[in-house]
């Protein structure tokens, strides 16, 4: 296996037809604003970092531009070749990118730069990207404000590793501010919600990647709890979504 980025993403790899059929696209208004700001279309070669199943990767081929999807694990990389076979898949991490100096004219990444080791990423995605390139960010992320959400993060909440942040903590940001290669980060928010029944909760739940990790008692345990939760509710649960969605561009 290609060696993924962090160890706690390893836990993907045990459910890559989870997570390709569990978690949600991205909000047809983010993906508008990065194929306009980010000129994508015939002609224009972009690099989905991270690509996991393609979640994002087959909307950027929709695009028309070329897609390349970075992907360092050997299950979610077979799984995006199956789904997005127009996309062309790399074994690599964002850490090095198998690809010449200025080669790409855009990168994405979604659900995933907070995997990444900053400080040997941004540089290397700015060495690909070509003067004016753009880089875009994206995560779903569960709603902290919906009351669901709270309770449905306190019974993830023992799962949860020590010391784990929200992509928002992880330092990526900052990485990118004081590297010098980037200008300004722009930002915007969406939200959605998902209908669930409990198999789709339970799925969604298992797709995270210290759910996947954890022993079969206690995701067995964490399935019940669910699905007691989605009984109370009449059984279909509205599962709230914050966006973030960020663009900033190569200077030089």
């Amino acid at each position: 296996m290609t060696e993924l980025q962090h160890p706690d993403a390893r836990g993907f790899e045990l459910v890559a037809d989870v997570y390709e059929r569990a978690r949600p696209e991205y909000p047809p208004d983010i993906l508008a604003w990065f194929s306009e700001r980010l000129e994508l279309g015939a002609g224009r070669t972009v690099l989905d970092l991270g690509a996991g199943t393609g979640k994002l990767t087959r909307a950027l081929v929709a695009t028309g531009a070329r897609v390349l999807a970075l992907e360092p694990g050997d299950e979610m990389r077979a799984r995006l070749a199956s789904v997005v076979p127009k996309a062309e898949p790399l074994a690599a991490g964002a850490e090095s990118i198998p690809l010449p100096d200025g080669s790409v004219d855009a990168a994405t990444a979604a659900q995933s730069f907070h995997w990444f080791r900053p400080d040997e990423a941004v540089p290397e995605v700015g060495r690909v990207l070509r003067p004016g390139g753009g880089l875009a960010l994206v995560w779903n992320e569960r709603d902290p404000d919906d009351p669901l959400q709270q309770e449905v993060w306190a019974l993830m909440e023992p799962f949860r590793p020590p010391g784990r942040r929200r992509p928002g903590e992880s330092g990526w940001r900052e990485t990118i501010e004081r590297s010098g290669l980037f200008g300004p980060i722009e930002e915007r928010i969406s939200r959605f919600t998902d209908d669930l029944d409990a198999a789709r909760l339970v799925e969604r739940l298992a797709s995270v990647s210290f759910v996947a990790a954890a022993s079969e008692a206690a995701r067995l345990d964490l399935e019940a709890r669910l699905r007691e939760l989605a009984a109370a509710r009449g059984g279909v649960v509205p599962f709230a979504y914050r966006t973030a969605a960020y663009l900033t561009f190569r200077l030089g």
